[in-house]
């Protein structure tokens, strides 16, 4: 199965941020949508970086809780990883164990297109492996 597939199934909306905004603000923004990481908006759809529980955790591990009213900018990843929607899900699982991180921004023509998470991976692996499974068994009760 391809990312594009996958994403046809999810959906495409990504939840974005701005790098001048404040930590305190993203931060309100994962816990308003439940996610685990923000892609930091550039110019024209592009991806500027991504901002991660993480990223947050790492900046109050070191500032406290001035950290809160630092810009996203001081904080986020700048060079992030990316895949396109026709890549294969097998790929984006071995990009994502290797990196070993856990939110996956999707281009297409250099613009934000959707983002795959480490829950959606899993999600398309189980039932990967259930296909197997029904698969196996209907193999067996037809011989």
């Amino acid at each position: 199965m391809s990312v594009g597939r996958l994403l046809d199934g999810k959906g495409r909306a990504v939840i974005t941020a701005q790098a001048d905004q404040s930590l305190q603000e993203a931060s309100r923004l994962l816990a308003e949508y439940r996610i685990g990481a923000l892609v930091i908006a550039g110019e024209q759809g592009s991806v500027a970086g991504i901002l991660s529980e993480r990223d947050i955790v790492r900046a109050m591990a070191e500032f406290g809780a001035a950290a809160l009213n630092q810009p996203v900018s001081q904080h986020m990843t700048r060079k992030v990883v990316t895949c396109t929607s026709a890549m294969a899900m097998q790929e984006v699982m071995e990009i994502m164990t290797a990196g070993k991180f856990r939110h996956l921004p999707v281009l297409r023509d250099g613009r934000l297109d959707g983002m795959i998470s480490i829950g959606d991976v899993v999600k398309y692996r189980l039932a990967q492996l259930e296909n197997e499974s029904r698969s196996l068994r209907d193999y067996i009760a037809a011989s």
